[in-house]
This record gives structure tokens, sequence and C-alpha cells, in this order.
């Protein structure tokens, strides 16, 4: 008897081990969505074609509806989507922010109409007598997640009501990189060419989301430390928010006795809209405000509206006025998005020059229109544009026969910002990108653009005026390759890709606002290598190196010998080491 007692004890443990593991929640577990589809006259539509969007706006599911007008997502993370059901000879209908909670189904009445379809919930006593029907068990089973296997599932977890109404701050992350280099390799941005930039995400009473990043660092001509921190306030449903200062310090060599200071100050809003179901409007501006020899402000609205065309793509029009605009040039599937592209707006600063001993900045008005067309791994895009510039500013060597007063050091290097003038130029291009499997992607693209060119008359050069008579605008062809691949095995990421142009000219960059593959000069690579986390916190090296060749850079030659090389992708290598937490 008394050795049947250890026996007895240990198969009580053993069955309560395993009845606590069966009531312990499993809060990652798959939700699904299901889907009826009608028309207006409650008849039920065979054969709509349904895709589903994540919050990156990539297709993660394709299925059509059934003959009874049925469909089932099921196998979902938990997390917010987006659904969109096109049939022919009705208006696609649209639906953002849709919640997938884990472990739970939801089911959705689709109507559509040759007007306005519409996309409502089922209530929840509708709901679990439809999740529950023999009618809803034969279309899960006829799922291609769902058919080979049988899943048994703990209930949904129950979060406690009064736990998140105490909770301030939640969900918190952040990145802090430590990088040299020759500066920012984001879009010519005036990045510190020694730094540590850092940002923190949380999230405020679940429905807000308040970020801070910042920058530290030293000037490359200076020497002197320079800084600039971001603040972005984002609601859930509701415009962003973003207020970012600047300060960096300018050498005494520019015709000042002391080190003038570069202050910027920027408060930017952005929001978006659905103006009908095919029609998604994103709309901002930013109040900018520049203090260099004087104070300058100035005004810049930016719009991009997007028009759905169902299984035919998209069409997009955009337009911005005076600086570029980060908030919506930023708007990038990425590791942390949200904290990335803070970091990437904060390097961005105004491009600024010199003209007359008086401070200018460079303001581009422009207006784009483009196509996008999307079937599985391949996406072709089309886009034309009209640039209006005023102050262009370019990077200079060779100007030591110019004046103080039409000089200005580069934040970004040890070259000089010159004042060439304005200008106005339109051009066009073509992209296609290609999806091989899940970790190759190649792109090319082609175009012509409005170049700057030299003159070949023999002028004098004796200031900023004659060197800007030199300068002429002339259109030129331009192409673009790249490749981007995924090692699995060591988790690298790399890019490189090469830019071909008339190298005997300067052809400005445009950074399209409707398409995905920008023009680039030269050869151009990337290398991102991710590292064993260590307590917690994961590490990432990374590497860049811009125009390897030094290709693309606009001589303007006197007759006496003189010389001036401009160039806006000057030669540039830049690493890094990124923790993320």
């Amino acid at each position: 008897m008394s050795q049947a007692k250890p026996v007895i004890s240990l198969a009580l443990f053993a069955a309560l081990a395993v009845a606590s593991q069966a009531q312990t929640p499993v809060s990652t577990a798959p939700g699904q969505l299901l889907g009826e589809i009608k028309n207006t006259a409650g008849v039920t539509q065979m054969g709509a074609t349904v895709l589903l969007y994540n919050r990156y706006d990539q297709v993660v599911r394709h299925v059509l509806s059934n003959q009874d007008g049925r469909f089932a997502l099921d196998g979902l993370a938990p997390g917010v989507y987006t659904l969109r059901v096109t049939l022919a000879s009705y208006i696609p209908v649209l639906r953002r922010n849709i919640a997938v909670l884990a472990g739970s189904g939801s089911l959705l009445r689709i109507n559509l109409a040759n007007v306005f379809s519409s996309v409502e919930f089922a209530s929840p006593q509708d709901a679990r007598a439809a999740l529950m029907s023999d009618d809803w068990k034969w279309v899960l089973r006829s799922s291609q997640a769902t058919r080979p296997i049988l899943r048994f599932q703990a209930p949904p977890t129950i979060a406690s009501s009064s736990s998140e109404a105490t909770a301030v701050f939640a969900d918190t992350n952040g990145i802090v990189k430590v990088s040299a280099g020759d500066g920012s390799l984001a879009n010519g941005a005036g990045q510190q060419n020694v730094g540590t930039a850092f940002a923190v995400e949380t999230s405020v009473y679940g429905a807000n989301k308040v970020r801070v990043s910042g920058n530290l660092g030293y000037g490359a001509s200076s020497g002197l430390p320079s800084a600039g921190f971001r603040t972005t306030y984002a609601r859930e449903r509701g415009p962003q928010m973003s207020l970012t200062v600047r300060q960096a310090y300018f050498p005494a060599s520019i015709g000042s006795a002391s080190s003038p200071i570069l202050r910027t100050a920027s408060l930017s809003s952005m929001d978006s809209v659905d103006l009908a179901d095919v029609l998604h409007l994103e709309y901002g501006a930013s109040l900018d405000s520049v203090s260099l020899f004087g104070k300058m402000n100035f005004f810049s609205p930016f719009a991009r509206a997007t028009y759905n065309l169902g299984d035919q793509g998209a069409l997009k029009v955009a337009y911005s006025s005076g600086a570029q605009p980060v908030d919506l040039l930023t708007q990038q599937a990425d590791r942390n998005p949200e904290l990335n592209q803070d970091l990437t707006a904060l390097a961005q600063l105004p491009r600024l020059s010199r003209r007359d001993d008086r401070a200018t900045v460079e303001r581009i008005k422009n207006y784009e229109a483009g196509y996008e067309w999307t079937r599985g791994a391949t996406r072709i895009g089309a886009s034309a544009f009209r640039e209006d510039v005023r102050n262009a500013a370019f990077l200079m060597s060779g100007a030591a026969f110019l004046d103080s007063p039409d000089l200005l050091p580069d934040l970004n290097s040890r070259g000089t910002l010159f004042n060439l003038g304005d200008y106005q130029r339109s051009g066009y291009g073509f992209s296609a990108v290609r999806g091989i499997g899940d970790d190759l992607e190649f792109a090319v693209a082609a175009g012509r653009a409005g170049a700057l060119v030299a003159d070949a008359q023999d002028l004098l050069m004796e200031n900023g005026d004659d060197v800007r008579s030199h300068v002429r605008k002339s259109a030129r062809g331009w192409a673009t390759v790249r490749a981007s691949g995924h090692v699995r095995f060591t988790g690298t990421r790399l890019t490189a890709g090469y830019g071909w142009t008339d190298f005997r000219a300067l052809m400005p960059t445009h950074v399209s606002l409707t398409g995905q593959t920008s023009q680039q000069i030269g050869w151009n690579a990337s290398v991102r290598q991710p590292l064993p986390p260590f307590g917690g916190v994961r590490m990432e090296l990374n590497a860049e190196m811009r125009n390897a060749l030094a290709q693309g850079y606009l001589a303007v030659d006197s007759p006496d010998g003189r010389r001036a090389v401009f160039t806006n992708t000057p030669r540039a290598l830049r690493g890094g080491l990124t923790f993320i937490f």
C-alpha cells in the first residue's frame, strides 16, 4: 500500500498538469473571416473575386465565392486587414480596418450594387449562429487552409477590461542606430557624418500612438555637434501630426567671423479618407521655418488620390509644392515601418544654398500621374511628371574662384552647395517588378526627363551668375536595373542596382509620388545582416554604397582653364549597427 501512494501521487500530479495546460488560452490562435455576397435584390453572387490585404497593402489571400455566394478566409494571423471584392458589372467594394482577433471569427455581409456597394458586419448573435451552421462548416471544409487536417483550438483569450483601462502605455518598441560614413543616403538628405539615431514608439490608451526620434552627431565639414528631434502623434483613425526641430553649425570659413547656426522647425500633418469605395485620398501639409542669415517661412501642401480599377490596376494622381512631402514618401513597408519612417524623415534637411549672401531653400512644384497594375508577383507601372524648381541646389567642387556670398558648405560632406537657379522640366518613366519566390526580386525602369548640360559657348566665369549662364536644360534618357535577394540561412538581405544616363549631363533625381521604382545614378548597393539576439535585443549590421563609380558629374569649363563640377549623387559609403528592441 505504501508503494502505491507515490504512484497515485504522480498520476494526480500529471492529471493536474495536463488539465492546467488544456485550460491555458492560446492568444496567438489564428482567426477567420467568413463572407456572404449578394446583390441589391438579395441574389447570391458566385465567382466574385475576394482579395485580402495586410496592413502594408500586400495581398495575403485570394479566393472566389462559391455557388452560394460564400467564401472563407481562415488561418489568419491576428491583426488589421483590408478586404476588396470585385465582380463584373458591379462597383468594387473596399473595406479597411477589419480587425481579426485571435481564435475568433467574424461574418461579413457584402452587398454589390451598380452605384454603391457595401460591407457590413453581422451582429454578434447572427454571426455566432451562422458560424456554427452546417452550411458554413462545409464552406470551411472546402477551404485550402483547413482541408488537409483537423484543428483543435483552445477558447480565445478574453482580456480583462479593467487591466486594459488602467494601462496607459503599451506595445512599446524602439530602434537605436549607430552609423558612420559619408552621411545619409536617403534622397540626398543631410544626416550627420558620425551619428547616433534613436526612435521609440508606444501606444497610449490603446488607440493613440506616440513616437519620439532623434539624431545626434557631428557635421562632416564643421566638426561641430548637430542634433535633430522629431515627435509624432497618430490616432488609430485620424490625422498624424509631427513636429521636427534641428540645429547644426556651419564652419566660419563661409564669410562670417563666427560659426553660423542653422535652425529648422517643421510642423506637418497628414490624413487619408475614402471618398468612395474605389477612391482613396491622402493629403497633408507642412509649415517650415528656417533660420540662417535671416529667417524663411514657407508652406508646403501635398495630396495623392488613388482610383482602384479592380483587376485592371490603379490610377494615381499626386501634387506637391514646396519642400519634399516626406510624410507621403516614407509610407513604406519595412521592419518597424513607423520608426524607420520617422528616422528617414528626420534625416531629410531642407535643400539649402546661398545666393548674394542670402540663404535660399530649394522649392519644387510637382504634378504627377501614374498607373500601376499588379498580377501575382508581377507589378508594372508607368508615370509622367512636370516639375517647376526654384533655387535648385547642387553639390559643387572646384569653386575656389567664386566669392563666398555664393557658396555654402554641405553639412553632409566636405563639398560646397551652389544655387543653379530656376528651371522647369517634364519626364516620363516605365517600370516592371517581378518576384521570384519569396527571396528574390528583379526590377527594371526606363524613361526620359529633362537634364542639365553645359553650354558649349566660351564664356568667362567671374561670379556665380556667369556659372549659371553656362548651364541649360536638355532632355535625356535613363534606365535602371535592380535586384534584391534574401538568404534564408543567414538572414542576409542584399540589394544592388545600376542607373544609366548620359553621364555628361546632370540628371536631377525625381522622387516619384505615384510609383515604387525610382530613378538611380551609377552603381548602388546595400547589405543588411542580422546578428544573433542578445538579452532580448535584436541587432543588425548594415552597409550602403551610392554611386560607387562616381558617374553623372557635370563639368563647366571656361577658356582660362577654370572648371566647376556639379553633382546631385556624390560617391558615398556608409555603415552602421542597429539595435531593435
